[in-house]
């Protein structure tokens, strides 16, 4: 069922699933413009799961790295790596994270920091989104608070299992209790969206297209 969705909702473009929520009332679902996708071609779709963490210019280095590869253990396959490190100093992502993470099935990542080892991470295919690039990495300075967490993105509360939804355009997410009606009302409105289309192309006025179908 899950493998159905993610398909389903990738087929979706991020600005009907915004309007979709947008008419049902949400608020607070889009994830802030400076979290953008490394491969912009890329749609990212699934649950969340979730991560956050604190800088500690304290931490031992051996700590750092037991407690990242720990971190990396729990990630779950068909899930969206979704992080909250509470600092842009140093990356959350990188070459070798990235190809662990793909080995195991994690659809994506989408982080509220830096990413780093960017080329290796296209060339892999692995779809992730950040807000900006760094060389420098965790060691000795960052270690994670929580797993499977609420966590805020901006003004966007991220639950564990709740759905994140990227492309070009940008990244929502959307609570995991109204996912299908979503999802079913996303498809719709592509489909209402398609006869507008046609019909804009055949020449009607599109304000008369507009009150036809009720969409624009």
């Amino acid at each position: 069922m899950a493998d159905q969705r993610v398909e389903k909702l990738a087929n979706c473009y991020t600005g009907v699933v915004h309007d979709v929520m947008r008419g049902m009332g949400r608020r607070n679902f889009t994830l802030p413009p400076t979290i953008t996708p490394l491969q912009p071609d890329t749609t990212l779709a699934g649950p969340a799961f979730t991560i956050e963490g604190r800088i500690d210019e304290t931490a031992d280095p051996h700590e750092t790295l037991l407690a990242w590869t720990g971190l990396l253990s729990k990630a779950k396959p068909g899930h969206v790596w979704c992080a909250q490190p509470h600092t842009h100093l140093v990356a959350q992502m990188g070459e070798l994270s990235a190809e662990t993470l793909h080995a195991k099935g994690v659809l994506g990542c989408v982080i509220d920091g830096a990413l780093r080892d960017t080329n290796f991470i296209i060339r892999l295919g692995f779809p992730c989104w950040g807000t900006h690039h760094t060389p420098r990495d965790i060691v000795g300075v960052w270690l994670p608070t929580g797993t499977d967490v609420d966590i805020m993105i901006g003004e966007v509360l991220v639950r564990p299992g709740d759905w994140l939804h990227g492309d070009r355009d940008g990244m929502v997410c959307i609570p995991a209790e109204i996912l299908d009606e979503v999802i079913e009302a996303a498809v719709a409105a592509m489909r209402t969206e398609s006869l507008v289309r046609k019909a804009i192309l055949e020449g009607i006025d599109p304000q008369e297209a507009y009150l036809k179908y009720g969409k624009f």
